[in-house]
């Protein structure tokens, strides 16, 4: 199972929201190229970057932070965050994202969404699927859509995606522990590559997810937070 950390970025730090609410922010460092150093030092190989002045500005925002951290460590990084056109896609690539992952464009208008997935692959393309009581939510998370989860996600895989980010909201940044019921249905219905992200508490929550099937877990507040280490999570790389 992928071990992914998080660097949610925000005005050039690192920071950590609860269900996504900005207001709630915590800064964890002013520095993101540093703690993604600190990762690779304990042999993780991946990183879940976010650009959160991208998501609110719907472009992205943080490019430079994406090539400081490609350039200067050997990372495969995920990046998601204001990703509205093609032009935003081949920047993210052009500046050192290995993949990227799209939520909102994939339910606004999903015929750009697909025309990304067959001009860059199912290798390079991950769908953002995140649920507020199994309902998919976008733009942030400011807005639901009626449609659940399990058929948002057997449509897309139908068309190809391979692999899912899958945050289930009232978990994330809370520290309670991941939905492994919701995680465990998706592996069960449908034949993609899940990753989850949110909730994860404890290193047996880790456990936990790859006991299921997970492929990933991307891991934030637990890290900055002390509750676990990367050396734990180094004997898992």
């Amino acid at each position: 199972m992928r071990i992914i950390p998080a660097i949610d970025i925000l005005n050039s730090k690192c920071v950590r929201l609860s269900k996504g609410d900005y207001h709630t922010q915590k800064i964890y460092s002013h520095n993101p190229l540093d703690m993604a150093k600190a990762f690779e030092a304990h042999g993780i190989q991946h990183l879940h970057l976010v650009d959160l002045d991208g998501a609110k500005s719907k472009h992205i925002v943080n490019y430079k932070i994406i090539e400081s951290i490609a350039s200067q460590t050997s990372l495969i990084i995920d990046f998601g965050g204001g990703i509205k056109s093609s032009e935003d896609v081949k920047k993210a690539f052009d500046f050192g994202a290995s993949q990227i992952t799209i939520g909102s464009i994939a339910v606004d208008n999903p015929a750009l969404f697909l025309e990304w997935l067959q001009v860059y692959g199912p290798d390079k393309i991950i769908l953002g699927a995140d649920a507020h009581k199994r309902k998919i939510a976008t733009h942030g998370w400011t807005q639901v859509v009626d449609m659940d989860i399990v058929d948002f996600i057997r449509y897309f895989e139908n068309e190809g995606i391979r692999s899912v980010v899958c945050t289930d909201i009232e978990k994330d940044g809370m520290m309670s522990g991941p939905a492994l019921h919701l995680y465990k249905e998706l592996i069960d219905k449908t034949k993609i590559q899940l990753i989850a992200s949110g909730g994860v508490s404890a290193i047996k929550d880790v456990y936990d997810l790859k006991a299921i099937g997970c492929y990933g877990a991307i891991i934030g507040k637990a890290i900055y937070e002390g509750a676990i280490s990367l050396k734990e999570l180094s004997t898992l790389c």
